[in-house]
């Protein structure tokens, strides 16, 4: 079957990386590129590559329907819920890769095929899709009392759009912390390390369980839940075997970028792209059964 339209709305680094993983995907295509500065490096990219472009944001987009059949969402949370009221109010499936959290968290290893189906769903945030997997996973095997994340990346693989969503990335990773992961608390940290060289993206998990001499069972399973990651994010891995202290868990990772459009140190920006893709591949694939069944 044809492949689903993919508008990119926002046209910053999120955007123009997540065209590049578009390109190379079996169930979507690029539609457009949407941003609102003309000059923008992922508008003169898209260009570049053939796609129409619109440079008056959703205004432009909403009135070519024909062009779309989902839309990454790679703006800001405060400009986001305009965007999806319009973008819903045309019938169109939209993936959201800010920290509105409109629609319900999806980070693909956990939960995807719950929510394949959702109008809006929302990709949490970078260290929401590279720590979440761990809470969950070791959920499965040990009740999580509290489960709190430390994600550091490179300053310079923080844009405006980061920067100016730091207090929703911290309340909206802890709420995905609790409804994705599973645990009965959750806490987010995010550091901006200024280093030369930049630094790859690291994140440190730590969780408390209430049952203890489960060691063994949570190591199976986080082990099993990185290999799940590495199916779209081939560079999300441990740096060290996990940390038992009594029933306190500490998980160590690393996450290397494909190199598509952003340096490999910014696994941050990356891990959101590639999560993003997952879960468009996964509508398109439910959509296109739905079309069949009929």
């Amino acid at each position: 079957m044809a492949k689903l339209k993919v508008a990119i709305l926002g046209s910053g680094n999120i955007g123009t990386d997540l065209m590049y993983k578009i390109e190379r995907s079996d169930y979507l295509t690029m539609g457009v590129m949407v941003g609102i500065d003309p000059a923008s490096e992922g508008i003169q990219r898209a260009k570049d590559h053939g796609y129409p472009t619109i440079t008056n944001g959703i205004d432009g987009l909403v009135t070519c329907p024909e062009l779309f059949d989902i839309v990454f969402d790679a703006t800001t949370a405060k400009a986001h819920a305009m965007h999806s009221e319009k973008v819903l109010a045309l019938g169109k499936k939209m993936v959201d890769l800010t920290p509105a959290a409109i629609g319900p968290f999806v980070v693909p290893c956990a939960n995807l095929e719950k929510y394949a189906t959702i109008d809006n769903v929302n990709m949490v945030t970078c260290g929401g899709q590279a720590t979440i997997p761990i809470v969950h996973a070791i959920n499965q095997v040990a009740n999580v009392e509290y489960a709190e994340i430390v994600a550091t990346v490179a300053s310079k693989s923080a844009g405006p759009g980061t920067r100016a969503n730091i207090d929703e990335f911290t309340r909206t990773t802890a709420k995905a912390i609790e409804e994705v992961g599973g645990a009965n608390k959750g806490k987010a940290i995010l550091i901006l390390n200024p280093a030369e060289p930049p630094i790859m993206m690291r994140d440190t998990v730590h969780v408390l369980v209430n049952e203890g001499n489960k060691d063994q069972e949570i190591i199976e399973a986080i082990e099993e839940i990185v290999r799940a990651v590495q199916q779209y994010v081939p560079g999300y891995r441990m740096t060290s075997a996990p940390i038992f202290d009594g029933k306190q868990v500490t998980v160590f990772l690393e996450v290397e970028g494909a190199g598509d459009f952003f340096p490999t140190y910014s696994g941050n920006l990356d891990i959101m792209t590639a999560a993003a893709l997952q879960v468009g591949n996964e509508i398109a694939k439910q959509l296109q059964e739905t079309v069949k069944s009929n």
